[in-house]
């Protein structure tokens, strides 16, 4: 066998790879991205959630932020106490009481609230999806994506190569789709943990001294919520293209995907809140617990 055939076996074989590569990608990633991304209430009703969310368990965390609310008065009494004798300005009886028992009914009801938040959100997106869908004649989501990228590149056969435009365009964008599994993976996994810690952020209100808690609990679970109508608004302009088999629609899709995998920023810049990039997202988490 000579160079050449080595050579071209070598470029066959990494083709091959790839192209196996590429379309394992296709059939999996872009419906579990629809899942990740355009978050509802199913977020909070599932087994796992409802062991936790459940008013009647022994176990439910509503009776863990109840049972700090009522710490929060017994320090509400001590320090009152103790501003009789230093004769220093203290939040007035009736107040503190009227105060407190608004915070429990919040409390009390913090799931049903940020379940009905999360079920507005998803509406908000969805219905910038149905306009697309509407105007476009298509589903204005990830696993529509995939149709409209293969039909612009093609990965199927002997003729895909990787070392072709076509072939490091679909790179990009592949990997590119594969990095927001991980990023969305943790914006999904943090919005529950926002969840489940909600009644203790509105806890939180009932001093100053620990109400930054609750400003920045709701900027964060804010900002990872409103990423999906986003995300939607970045597709409906992909969808929106009049693409062909030329390269400023192959380049206007890398450009399309390297701003879905930019929401996150772009939001964070806008109204702040915690990073799913993952380079950031520790820091990002380390912030909001220093803060």
């Amino acid at each position: 066998m000579d160079g050449s055939n080595i050579t071209q076996t070598i470029i066959d074989t990494i083709n091959s790879i790839f192209s196996t590569l590429f379309s394992s990608i296709d059939n999996s990633i872009y419906s579990v991205l629809d899942r990740l991304v355009f978050v509802d209430s199913d977020v909070v009703n599932n087994g796992f959630m409802s062991n936790f969310l459940n008013g009647n368990s022994n176990r439910s965390l509503i009776i863990i932020a109840n049972s700090l609310l009522f710490a929060f008065a017994i320090y509400y009494c001590i320090k009152l106490l103790y501003s009789h004798f230093v004769s220093t300005d203290i939040e007035r009886p009736y107040q503190f009481i009227f105060k407190i028992l608004v915070i429990g009914i919040f409390v009390n009801c913090s799931y049903f609230l940020v379940e009905f938040f999360i079920d507005i959100n998803f509406n908000i997106s969805s219905a910038i999806s149905k306009i697309g869908e509407f105007s476009f004649n298509k589903s204005i989501n990830f696993s529509s994506l995939i149709t409209n990228l293969n039909s612009i590149v093609t990965i199927e056969g002997s003729t895909f190569n990787i070392f072709s435009l076509d072939g490091i365009v679909k790179g990009f964008i592949s990997f590119g789709l594969l990095s927001l599994i991980f990023s969305y993976t943790l914006r999904y996994v943090m919005i529950k943990v926002f969840v489940l810690i909600t009644p203790f952020a509105i806890s939180s209100l009932v001093t100053k001294s620990t109400s930054w808690f609750f400003k920045t609990w709701l900027k964060s679970i804010f900002s990872l919520l409103i990423i999906q109508s986003f995300v939607s608004l970045i597709l409906l302009i992909i969808f929106s293209i009049d693409y062909s088999d030329d390269i400023f629609s192959k380049f206007m899709y890398i450009g399309g995907i390297y701003a879905l995998s930019r929401a996150n920023s772009y939001v964070r810049e806008l109204i702040g809140g915690i990073s799913t990039d993952l380079q950031f997202g520790l820091s990002s988490l380390k912030g909001f617990i220093n803060k």
